[in-house]
């Protein structure tokens, strides 16, 4: 079971979407320059679903989407957390944000709005570079659009 380390109400991170980021942690990749190295530790508190289930009625309608911020360490339990958000509430648009280069074979893709791929490559920069090898998709009917920030 994942755990997390904090949330928090992010506009950036999904375009014209309001998010409630979730930090996981024990994140697998190590990335050279990661902007945030306390998430590679086994720390914070479980993502249960009754904790997901309070975080998204607290903020009830001021979020569009739930957004997992990492989690490649379980793929399948961010599915899992993703089909969780859409019983909640199936106008609640999910997000995951994965440090892996290439998605698992074997993800449902379809449980997700977007997933943002790649890797942090300090040389390359993050999302906003035009330089970087990471990518932000949209996911619509099992097929992937490239989303620009």
């Amino acid at each position: 079971m994942l755990k997390f380390y904090n949330y928090d109400i992010v506009f950036i991170e999904i375009p014209d979407e309001i998010s409630l980021a979730i930090n996981i942690t024990g994140c697998p990749n190590r990335c050279k320059g990661c902007h945030s190295p306390h998430l590679q530790e086994n720390i914070g508190e479980l993502l249960t679903k009754e904790i997901l289930e309070e975080l998204i009625l607290l903020y009830g309608n001021a979020i569009t989407c739930v957004c997992f911020m990492g989690g490649d360490s379980e793929p399948q339990e961010i599915v899992k957390l993703a089909r969780i958000v859409h019983k909640i509430d199936r106008n609640i648009k999910t997000a995951w944000y994965s440090g892996c280069d290439k998605l698992p074979q074997d993800l449902p893709v379809e449980e997700f709005n977007y997933i943002k791929i790649g890797r942090y490559i300090e040389s390359l920069g993050g999302l906003q570079s035009k330089t970087t090898n990471q990518r932000l998709y949209k996911i619509q009917n099992q097929c992937f659009s490239e989303v620009l920030i």
